[in-house]
């Protein structure tokens, strides 16, 4: 886990949604192989956060880098380069439905540059049976339980081998028993190398599988040591 150089970082960051302020004075740092938590309240601007790290909103003030881009110059021709070295789970799966498992991977890959049959499918099958799903890739996503669609998630996330997982909610729609299944994969997949960041509202599993805990509150964010 390298601090000198950091896989996600904020310094002095104002987080703005159209005109309107949302966070200000943000510092931020996650490194490689490190699992943070992004905690707070409904509308105290987690998801924006969250957005404006993968560049859907952008960053209009101060610091910030993602993956080697810089935030306060990336350019929209750029933004589809920059999120092949992000995986992005969110709490609604956004499963194509009308397409199996496979077919669900595979248009993620074609989409993001990959040309031969062989590698595509070599490397479905290495991302399900990461996912402990690897005898799933014919069935239809209504075929398959809640669990087991945000695992297909995590799979979609992991295809391109990103150096940061940005997830908002993945628990959040499933059982306590899936949900520690789900956080487990997330954990494993963080130990091999992966920055992951969490936006959740479950101390129960900030418990269970510990990391760096941040705050949003009144419009500011801070690192704080415990939840609950």
């Amino acid at each position: 886990m390298s601090e000198e150089n950091p896989v996600i970082e904020l310094k002095n960051a104002f987080i703005f949604q159209g005109q309107n302020l949302i966070l200000q004075s943000v510092d931020l740092k996650v490194s490689s192989g490190e699992l943070v938590y992004m905690v707070g309240k409904t509308g105290s601007g987690k998801s924006s956060l969250l957005k404006t790290l993968y560049g859907d909103v952008p960053l209009k003030e101060g610091h910030g880098q993602v993956a080697g881009y810089d935030l306060t110059k990336i350019k929209k021709k750029e933004i589809p380069y920059f999120r092949r070295k992000l995986g992005i789970v969110f709490q609604d799966f956004n499963l194509l439905s009308d397409r199996n498992v496979y077919q669900n991977l595979h248009f993620i890959l074609k989409a993001t540059g990959w040309k031969s049959k062989n590698e595509i499918d070599n490397r479905i099958d290495q991302v399900l049976q990461l996912v402990g799903l690897d005898h799933k890739g014919f069935k239809m996503i209504y075929e398959l339980s809640g669990g087991e669609q945000q695992r297909i998630v995590i799979a979609r996330a992991i295809l391109n081998k990103p150096e940061v997982i940005l997830a908002d909610e993945p628990t959040g729609n499933l059982d306590p028993d899936v949900t520690d299944n789900i956080m487990q994969l997330l954990y494993d997949i963080c130990h091999q190398g992966t920055a992951i960041l969490i936006a959740t509202h479950d101390y129960r599993i900030i418990k269970k599988f510990p990391g760096k805990i941040y705050r949003t509150e009144e419009g500011r964010v801070e690192e704080v040591r415990f939840v609950g």
